[in-house]
């Protein structure tokens, strides 16, 4: 039994996604409380689907509570364990509930909401209610989320939640970076509106080339994951019409076992449709014209099309709008455009005005009025980032943008007036007033949202533009194509350069090492590549299981831990250096204690392995530290004192496969 859940602030269901056998229970529980009309056969409702009215009563105990929890007392519940063995994992963005209900680990489960929450702020930003009546945003927020369920079971990049490098030597990757170059300048020359833009290069879900033009903002690891996870979609919707061109047939390929499958008779019809889509509605995120799809945020899927969507990427405090233009070079090769659709001001700042909305609505219920006025004076700070970016872009802009500008300053004016007093006077009657004007002004602000970050029209300018180029780009890449696919599978290199795999044979004893410079989030780890596919299969779940162990003991506060079975030694390393490389910092802090707090280690929910140099080293700017990780897998009888000695000479010379020299640093 799985199911995801959102629930706003007044418990109404603005997302699930949900297996059957999850609905089959909520019906009959549903039934057994009397919230079901008539006498509906069992069996026939297993066949159904609850309704979110039917959710919202069997959670809205729970989820009150949660709220009360968390706004009252700033102490929510995190998980739950109930007799049978099923766990439900609880996380809150904004004033969002999330859920997750099913029998798997904790942390797992804690990671997987951690990643649903990053995926619906990058797909919806801070206006979550809209996934409540945007049924392609609903399918795209699933279908993310089988697509990092998927790669994270088979790639060791999105297991880590590392960007893996495919290795090419010098001469190809120079072509290849020459190449996006020359793309982007007739992308800049032919449509004024993508001034500021990145091409990325993807070969399967390994990273090959980037090139960003000259005042675009930086485009983080997590970013990149986000990019593999839309081309996994991509790839996986091209190849099913494909299979359709020549089988005339579907299968459910997007959403296996994950969504409650519903009939052509059975339409989910409410304010907001249940997020559990089959392959007939994920069909619908590409079904149509051109013209008809991009007004939807997405364009048809034929062999010159584009792939559309608007995302915001980044981090917190520092989101950029963007469309991503998805563009198939060749069989699993694609060219990703990304243009800013606006300026930082405009993104970052609304993000941050409904971040710090939420903590004054949490502060007014407490009636803390102290620790409102930083929040309030932040929030004035977003508010005023929001109209000066506008004003600046004011060229660029519309006439809705100007008038929706003009309408959000007046309810700015008032409010912000109405805060003021509250702040010198603490009158009651005050706060009244001010939750009787916020509804307003929060709407305007999600109207802005979707006018500047989440503009359609944005999203279908230079369309034809993008198309042409995407076609110069695959006629200058064909004689690389078949290369690059074939390295995806191998990620060897050619010439007299050191292979990765060679590079292993190197270290005897030696399986398999995941080496991670968590700087730039780039990972080198030799193919899994096996003649046996059962010890294949065997090897995968032992490396699999050593990642899984090595994050249990980082998040105990081991930096260093050595174990093995009856058949390998494993070991995983994290340390720090500084620039130099040669004189390691040392960390003072007793780590057991602090990193209780901290997140699950990765990316994808915030940059862990940063929040850990700030802990570690807090007198000390993050850009000054380095910090690594390596996993390694030995023989089961290689001696302790073979793996670190390995261990120290692959820290030391892995810059001979990855080409970037690196200093010897004592990392024991």
């Amino acid at each position: 039994m799985r199911a995801i859940l959102i629930f706003d602030h007044l418990n109404d269901v603005l997302f699930v996604k949900c297996n059957k056998k999850f609905a089959s229970h909520i019906l009959k529980l549903a039934r057994m409380q009397g919230l079901l009309d008539g006498d509906k056969d069992i069996t026939d409702l297993e066949n159904s689907i609850p309704s979110p009215n039917i959710i919202m009563q069997l959670f809205s105990p729970i989820v009150t509570s949660q709220h009360v929890m968390a706004s009252q007392f700033g102490n929510s519940y995190t998980s739950m364990k109930f007799q049978d063995g099923t766990n439900m994992v609880f996380d809150e963005y904004i004033g969002y509930t999330f859920m997750y209900i099913a029998a798997k680990d904790v942390e797992l489960m804690r990671h997987t909401l951690g990643v649903c929450v990053s995926i619906v702020q990058h797909v919806c930003g801070p206006d979550i209610a809209i996934l409540k009546t945007n049924w392609q945003k609903m399918c795209l927020v699933s279908s993310l989320l089988d697509a990092w369920s998927n790669l994270r079971n088979c790639e060791q990049s999105m297991l880590t939640e590392a960007v893996e490098q495919l290795s090419v030597n010098a001469e190809v990757a120079s072509s290849v970076l020459k190449v996006l170059h020359d793309a982007c300048d007739k992308l800049k020359n032919s449509q004024s509106e993508f001034s500021n833009l990145h091409l990325l290069l993807l070969v399967g879900s390994k990273f090959l080339s980037l090139y960003s033009s000259k005042n675009a903002h930086d485009l983080y690891a997590s970013d990149i994951l986000l990019m593999i996870l839309l081309c996994w979609i991509v790839n996986k919707k091209r190849k099913q019409n494909q299979s359709e061109s020549n089988d005339n047939c579907c299968d459910d390929i997007l959403l296996p076992e994950s969504s409650v499958l519903k009939s052509d008779e059975t339409k989910l019809n409410f304010g907001a449709k249940l997020a559990t889509p089959t392959s007939e509605d994920i069909t619908d995120l590409f079904r149509g014209s051109r013209e008809s799809s991009v007004n939807e945020g997405l364009s048809s899927l034929t062999d010159d099309d584009l792939y559309s969507q608007s995302f915001l990427l980044g981090c917190q405090h520092n989101y950029t709008a963007n469309a991503v233009h998805v563009f198939e070079l060749s069989d699993s090769i694609n060219l990703i455009t990304i243009v800013e659709a606006t300026n930082l001001s405009i993104s970052s700042g609304l993000c941050d005005s409904f971040h710090y909305l939420n903590l004054i609505n949490n502060l007014q219920f407490q009636r803390d009025i102290d620790e409102m006025k930083p929040a309030f004076e932040h929030l004035d700070v977003a508010i005023k980032k929001v109209l000066e970016g506008i004003k600046k872009n004011r060229s660029n802009v519309g006439n809705d943008v100007d008038m929706c500008q003009k309408r959000l300053q007046t309810k700015w004016d008032f409010v912000r007036k109405k805060y003021s007093d509250l702040l010198r006077s603490r009158d009651p009657e005050v706060v009244l007033q001010i939750e009787a004007n916020t509804s307003g002004f929060v709407e305007t602000l999600k109207e802005l949202l979707r006018l500047t970050c989440f503009d359609k029209n944005f999203l279908k300018q230079g369309i034809d533009v993008l198309t042409t180029v995407g076609r110069l780009v695959r006629q200058k890449l064909n004689d690389f194509s078949d290369f690059l696919k074939v390295k995806a599978l191998k990620n060897f290199t050619l010439g007299s350069s050191l292979t990765i795999n060679k590079y292993l044979e190197e270290f005897p004893g030696l399986v398999h090492f995941i080496y991670i410079d968590r700087n730039t989030h780039r990972l080198v780890a030799p193919t899994l590549d096996f003649t046996s596919t059962e010890t294949l299969a065997l090897t995968m779940k032992k490396i699999w299981n050593m990642v899984e162990q090595s994050r249990m003991h980082l998040q105990e506060g081991h930096l260093s831990v050595m174990w093995k079975d009856t058949t390998f030694n494993y070991s995983y390393f994290l340390w720090f250096e500084d620039n130099s490389g040669c004189s390691p910092p040392k960390c003072k802090v007793y780590l057991n204690y602090v990193m209780k707090n901290f997140p699950v280690p990765g990316i994808l929910c915030g940059d862990y392995y940063r929040k850990l140099t700030e802990t570690c080293f807090p007198k000390l700017s993050p850009s000054k530290v380095r910090i690594y990780e390596l996993y390694c897998v030995h023989l089961g009888l290689t001696t302790s004192t073979c793996v670190l000695e390995h261990s120290r000479r692959l820290a030391a010379t892995i810059w001979e496969v990855t080409g970037v020299p690196n200093n010897l640093a004592d990392i024991f």
